[in-house]
C-alpha cells in the first residue's frame, strides 16, 4: 500500500512586514509589523518602534524586517497620524501612550521593548511613566538636548542612538545596516 508523503517546507528566516488594523480608545490604529518567520511563538520580548512627526509608523519599515527576525516588531501609526482613525481634537503623549497600551493589551503583550525617535520619545516616556514593568529596554533618539537629558536620568537599560542621521534618503544600505546591527546589539539579538 503506497503511503502519501506530504512535503516539508522550510521556514523563511527573514520577517515579512505586514499591516494591519487594531482597535483603541480612538478608533483604529493602523500598524506595520513583522513577525518572525517561525510565527513568533518562541521569540524575544517584542519591540514596539514609535516614529516622531507626523507620527507615521512607514519611518520604521526599512528596519522591520533585519528587527524582526527573532521577535515580533511593531510600528504604528500614532492615533490621528497617518493611516490611523483622526481624533477629534489634540491626542496628548499621555492618550498616545494609553492607546499603545489598548494595542498591546489586545494582543496579551506584557512586557516590550521601546524604540522611539523625534517625538515618539515623548510617547515612550508617557508609557514608562505609565507601567513601568512593561516596559523592557528602551532605544531613544530624542530630537532636543532636554529630552536627552531627560532620558540619561531612567532606570531603564537605555541607549541613546541617533536615527536623525539616517534621514534624507540616506535610510538605505551601510547607515541603515550598521543602525540595525546596533540596535540588535543593544537588544540582545544574534
Amino acid at each position: 500500500m503506497a503511503t502519501a508523503r506530504r512535503a516539508l517546507r522550510s521556514v523563511p528566516t527573514d520577517a515579512r512586514v505586514r499591516r494591519a488594523y487594531f482597535d483603541c480608545r480612538y478608533g483604529q490604529l493602523h500598524m506595520h509589523y513583522a513577525i518572525p518567520g517561525g510565527g513568533g511563538f518562541d521569540e524575544a520580548t517584542p519591540l514596539l518602534c514609535l516614529a516622531g512627526h507626523p507620527g507615521s509608523g512607514r519611518y520604521f519599515v526599512p528596519l522591520l524586517t533585519s528587527l524582526g527576525r527573532d521577535r515580533s516588531a511593531y510600528s504604528p501609526d500614532l492615533p490621528a497620524c497617518g493611516e490611523s482613525d483622526p481624533v477629534g481634537g489634540h491626542v496628548s503623549d499621555a492618550d498616545a501612550a494609553q492607546a499603545l497600551y489598548d494595542f498591546l493589551d489586545s494582543m496579551h503583550l506584557r512586557h516590550v521593548d521601546l524604540l522611539a525617535h523625534d517625538e515618539g520619545v515623548a510617547v515612550a516616556l508617557a508609557m514608562l511613566e505609565l507601567r513601568p514593568a512593561h516596559i523592557g529596554r528602551l532605544v531613544l533618539s530624542p530630537p532636543s538636548d532636554a529630552l536627552r537629558a531627560q532620558v540619561r536620568s531612567l532606570r531603564h537599560a537605555t541607549l541613546l542612538i541617533d536615527l536623525a542621521a539616517g534621514q534624507n534618503g540616506a535610510r538605505s544600505g551601510a547607515p541603515l545596516a550598521e543602525q540595525a546591527a546596533q540596535l540588535r546589539e543593544f537588544l540582545g539579538l544574534p
